[in-house]
């Protein structure tokens, strides 16, 4: 005789870990309850499937409207580590769309967010690292986290990181400088970028290099790169087998370079040789680079010395492929070949 066999098990699409969606417009709602619930296993629940429904991108609006940010705000101090986990991935989904970014600004999520920087837990701090970086893309989510005065944290932060978050702190810094540098000057981040030129990891030398040559262009970040002694390290950079870090410390040099503190400290560091060889590389930034800073040291007496034994070479790139590089290599020339 057949018998029935009654199992405890869920159904193979169900998953237990987390909250049944309701249907159509109801899930949300439902979602934005259960955040809220003071049952732990509730809200783990809920925020695990709101994470994967927001990666839908036209759920974005409608959690929005449905107050869903203002519950995550809520969650970044729980208790739980994943819940504060999950909460800061879903604000980074929120923060890759321009809808996210504004409901950012409008309800002050970037301070709460910070909080996490100091989290315990490797990933709620990544996660937390991402959304930021994602909001600083926008000027005026790179204002907003000036205006929160989180420069000073995030240059603190830089040293002791780990190499991922380190990056995503180096990206953020980097759009944060293009609203304003005073206040990145002001908190040190010129020795740490420095320091930084020597890591072990391409990713993290290019990006150092990068912020070195945005944190230059006023003439504070200029005479600063000479007293930390950036420009020598920039120099040995210009031999790295990696072509962004290559590039990356060829601009530094170009913007350091405008001044004559700057001239002189790269032609005592000899970079005029390091320079000359980038001008064949194969990627095109590392020639335009290159030809940039070759240019801002032939205006000293000793760099157009060196350099009028070089111009048929830099004189060849006239016909180059790329427009940019041809511009430089003509202006490079004009000033090289110069007489009073």
């Amino acid at each position: 005789m057949a018998q029935c066999v009654i199992t405890a098990k869920y159904p193979p699409h169900i998953d237990p870990t987390k909250t049944p969606l309701a249907y159509g417009d109801r899930a949300l709602p439902r979602l934005n309850r259960e955040l809220q619930d003071e049952n732990l296993l509730t809200r783990q629940r809920a925020v695990l499937s709101l994470c994967d429904y927001l990666h839908d991108p036209e759920h974005i609006a409608e959690a929005l409207r449905t107050g869903v940010i203002q519950s995550l705000k809520d969650l970044l101090i729980d208790s739980d580590v994943t819940v504060r986990q999950k909460s800061t991935e879903c604000l980074y989904v929120i923060a890759g769309h321009e809808v996210g970014r504004e409901a950012f600004l409008k309800f002050g999520i970037i301070s709460p967010l910070s909080m996490l920087f100091d989290d315990s837990e490797d990933i709620a701090r990544k996660n937390a690292h991402k959304a930021m970086e994602m909001i600083s893309e926008t000027p005026m989510g790179a204002d907003g986290i000036v205006g929160e005065n989180l420069i000073d944290k995030l240059v603190d932060k830089l040293p002791s990181e780990h190499d991922e978050i380190k990056e995503l702190i180096l990206d953020t810094l980097h759009f944060c400088m293009r609203v304003d540098t005073k206040m990145t000057l002001m908190s040190g981040a010129m020795k740490v970028f420095t320091d930084l030129l020597a890591h072990g990891l391409p990713s993290i030398r290019a990006k150092a290099a990068r912020d070195i040559m945005d944190l230059s262009v006023p003439l504070e970040g200029k005479n600063l790169a000479v007293e930390v002694e950036a420009v020598r390290k920039l120099v040995e950079l210009l031999s790295d087998s990696d072509p962004d870090v290559r590039a990356n410390a060829a601009g530094a040099l170009a913007m350091i370079t405008i001044t004559t503190k700057g001239k002189y400290t790269a032609i005592k560091a000899e970079a005029i040789g390091a320079l000359v060889k980038l001008v064949d590389d194969p990627t095109s930034e590392v020639r335009l680079n290159a030809l940039k800073a070759l240019t801002c040291l032939s205006e000293a007496p000793e760099g157009r010395e060196v350099l009028l034994t070089q111009v048929e070479k830099i004189e060849a790139h006239l016909s180059d492929h790329i427009p940019a590089v041809v511009k430089a290599a003509t202006i490079a020339v004009k000033v090289i070949t110069w007489k009073p």
